[in-house]
């Protein structure tokens, strides 16, 4: 069963909440986190990138930007304000960009069905990005970066969830990038029916967000030692933040990639090599089909066909996936990216940046090479989950992204 329990949010007043919402933590760099939150006070980055407010160079993982967390998200509650909900409850999010729109349940999740699996995972976590927000957690007590959990849909849920959506809204607004962003509160009675519609799923699935999970478990085990208390599932750190969508409302771009050189050969050589592998030929598609590869090299587009390098049908679901065809078949063997997670040459560029992107860092010299790639689909995702395997790095995007400080949770 899958677990999700109301919970009592530290949220904005409506009137403040388009100017506390901030982009999540970690699509943002230091130096862009400042300038977005630049003469923005309220801007909820003062709390997830605290260091933006420190001297310039400081190192972000100094204890001084932890205390700096703290004393921000405290001047929030005054100043936004930010206040405590009277009583616990559910939220209905919704997402809206363009003609897509995707609605989830926010709530609290189980870190015990984390640690058991109910939850199940798809990517490895970093060590080192794991310290940084267990240590932000413990020190402001609290869950900022929000979760996105995704579920084989159930008429139950949609049912609970048109109900919620018929009230008025809490928040309601467009932020810069043009997503819309709309959250309801759910009443006593419907947040009980939310509660009952997610008993019967049996997996709940992290698209987006393992640090923040992987995070919360952590500082869940460090609160529980430091109050003498045992992990019994009774405490707010047993649960993680978190906004769960149905399967067929979440949306996964592409996650392209680019090399700053060729490993010594020169264009033409290289080409001749990939040939050599795959069928290639000239192409204006520069976002490619499932099965194939968009290469833009020396000025020029090429189709390469990965479905002739992947391994039979019915096979090891990781290998089978377009960026894994990629890194066995030209990354590896041709560019010597022998892991892509830590190769300085390589690059990754989220879908949403554009094909464009690809081609001003090839042209003006920042990569030899660039890779669009066709996204990954929600239901190889959910088949690689299902298998315990492990999904090959930056293979996903998900988009629109959820806003921090809208709910918090205080643990």
């Amino acid at each position: 069963m899958a677990v999700v329990r109301p919970f009592r949010a530290l949220r904005p007043e409506p009137h403040a909440a388009a100017a506390v919402a901030a982009v999540p933590y970690d699509v943002v760099s230091t130096d862009e986190a400042r300038a977005l939150a630049a003469g923005k006070p309220l801007s909820f980055l003062h709390v997830t990138r605290p260091e933006i407010d420190l001297a310039p160079g400081v190192d972000v993982y100094d204890a001084s930007v932890y205390d700096t967390a703290r004393v921000n998200l405290a001047r929030l509650r005054e100043t936004a304000p930010l206040v405590v909900e009277a009583r616990p409850a559910l939220y209905v999010y919704q997402l809206r960009d363009g003609d897509h729109t995707q609605v989830g349940v926010a709530g609290c999740f189980s870190l015990d069905e984390y640690d058991d699996s109910t939850i199940k995972k798809h990517e490895r976590t970093r060590p080192d990005k794991e310290d940084d927000r267990t240590r932000h957690m413990v020190t402001i007590e609290a869950q900022t970066g929000v979760v996105f959990l995704t579920y084989r849909q159930t008429p139950d849920i949609d049912t609970a969830v048109d109900q919620v959506c018929d009230g008025e809204a809490l928040f309601d607004f467009v932020a810069s990038d043009g997503i819309r962003h709309t959250v309801w509160r759910a009443t006593a009675g419907q947040t009980a029916g939310l509660v009952a519609g997610f008993g019967p799923v049996p997996t709940l699935y992290i698209a987006d967000g393992h640090h923040r999970a992987a995070s919360a478990a952590r500082a869940r085990h460090t609160l529980a030692t430091a109050a003498g208390g045992s992990q019994d599932g009774d405490h707010e750190r047993d649960y993680v933040l978190a906004v769960a969508f149905p399967d067929h409302q979440t949306r996964i771009l592409p996650y392209n990639r680019t090399v700053a050189d060729l490993a010594g050969a020169p264009p033409e050589a290289f080409l001749e090599r990939v040939s050599a592998r795959l069928a290639v030929e000239p192409t204006s598609v520069t976002t490619p089909i499932k099965g194939d590869a968009s290469m833009y090299l020396n000025g020029r587009w090429y189709r390469l066909a990965l479905a002739d390098g992947a391994p039979a049908a019915g096979t090891d679901p990781v290998g089978r996936l377009d960026v894994s065809v990629l890194q066995d078949q030209i990354l590896g063997p041709l560019l010597d990216v022998r892991d892509i997670r830590t190769d300085p040459r390589v690059r990754f560029v989220g879908g949403i940046r554009g094909t464009s992107e690809l081609e001003q860092l090839v042209d003006s010299g920042a990569a030899a090479v660039a890779f669009s790639m066709a996204a990954v689909s929600v239901e190889e995702l959910l088949a690689i989950a299902d298998a315990g395997a492990i999904m090959a790095p930056k293979s996903t995007w998900f988009e629109p992204k959820l806003r921090d400080g809208l709910l918090t949770h205080p643990i």
